[in-house]
Order: C-alpha cells, then structure tokens, then sequence
C-alpha cells in the first residue's frame, strides 16, 4: 500500500523510514517531507504546506493513498485529521479535540486536575498583572509557559523573579503571536525524573536504552 506522511522534521523521517519496513508498504510520500525522507529508498517529497488539507486529500484521493500519518501539532491542532476522514481517507492521528492536549496547557492541566492525575501546582491567565502578581506571592523558582504552539519554544523554566517577570512580559506582548495570549503559572517541580531514549544509537542491535537522569 501507499502511505502518505505529513510534515517535514526529524520524527517525519523516522515515520516514514519504519514503515518502508513494513513488507505491506510499497511507497511513501512525505508532505512537504525534507533532505532526508528525500534520500530514503521507496519515498519522494511533494511540496505541498501542511495545513492544506484540501491538496493532501485531493493528492492522497487521486494516488490511491491507503493511509496518512500525521506528525505535526499544528495541523493536527487545526483539525487536519477531522477534515481527511470527512473526505474517507484513513488517518493515523489525534481529531482536533484530542490534539487540545497538545495545543493548549491550559486545557491539559485541567485535564488532568479532572482525572486526577499528579501535577504540578498552577494557575492560568489572561491578564499580565493579574500573572505577573501571583508569580511574585509563589516566588522563584517557577515555570511561565505560553498557552499555545509555540514551536517549543513557549516554556520558560525561571530561577528568579526578574526571569519569570520577563517571560510573562514576552508571552503577553505578542512573542509567541497568539499562543502567547493565555499564559500558565506553574509550580517548579525539583528532583530526578524524565529520561532519554537512544534507538540504534550505537549501532547495535539493542532498540532502545533508557538513561535515568542523576
């Protein structure tokens, strides 16, 4: 079958690299797709945007595109996954309800306040004041994340005050566009935790190593 991949970074590479190793996958094309997935055996680039839903699906319609794998948090956020399947095409991703986890922490955290679930103290706001004074009664350290998308770039992890203030400042003046226009407050969590994951990192034939942070 043919499968088409949307978006054009790093984990679109790995994407489409593992399913050209499935034996019932004869082609894929990555949309826009970048160096790399233009070097993998079995699969071309088409220059096409990621939230052109209508060309993906007139491309994955006329092609005889059996499914479509979405990487990407922007489409998803905006509902690429509800529109390809209004067309009958499969897709292998979040509709723009459940990418809400993904494209807003506001909302996140209050899912997970409702499903009890541990996490860390916050409070979210509209208002640069109004944030900027709960900040000063937490104190420092804290964490100010810009609500939205922000290409991973919305988290600031503060040490003091004058940081935590900055970066309220900057989300609520427009840094991240409108991702910054809602901004969460949070609790800094102190201690080990997370951890890394290598995959054929040393050329072995180990799949995964987990490194434990000290």
């Amino acid at each position: 079958m043919k499968v088409l991949v949307v978006g054009n970074g790093g984990r679109e590479h790995a994407l489409a690299w593992k399913l050209l190793q499935s034996v019932q996958v004869q082609e894929v094309v990555c949309v826009p797709g970048n160096g790399g997935t233009a070097m993998l055996k079995g699969c071309h680039n088409v220059g096409m945007g990621v939230t052109d839903f209508e060309g993906i699906a007139r491309f994955a319609l006329v092609n005889n595109i059996a499914l479509i794998v979405v990487g990407p948090e922007v489409p998803l956020a905006a509902g690429i996954t509800d529109y390809l399947r209004g067309q009958g095409l499969t897709v292998f991703g979040p509709n723009q309800a459940g990418a809400q986890i993904e494209a807003s922490k506001a909302w996140a955290k209050a899912l997970m306040l409702e499903a009890k679930i541990p996490t860390a103290r916050a409070a979210t706001f509209t208002d640069v004041a109004e944030a900027i004074a709960y900040t000063k009664d937490q104190g420092a350290p804290i964490v100010v994340k810009a609500d939205g998308l922000a290409a991973g770039k919305g988290v600031t992890v503060a040490a003091t005050m004058a940081g935590a203030i900055a970066a309220i400042e900057a989300a609520f003046g427009g840094l991240f566009g409108e991702a910054g226009n809602q901004v969460v407050v949070e609790e800094c969590l102190q201690g080990a935790g997370g951890f890394g994951v290598s995959g054929d990192g040393w050329g072995d034939d180990s799949p995964f190593v987990a490194c434990p942070r000290p």
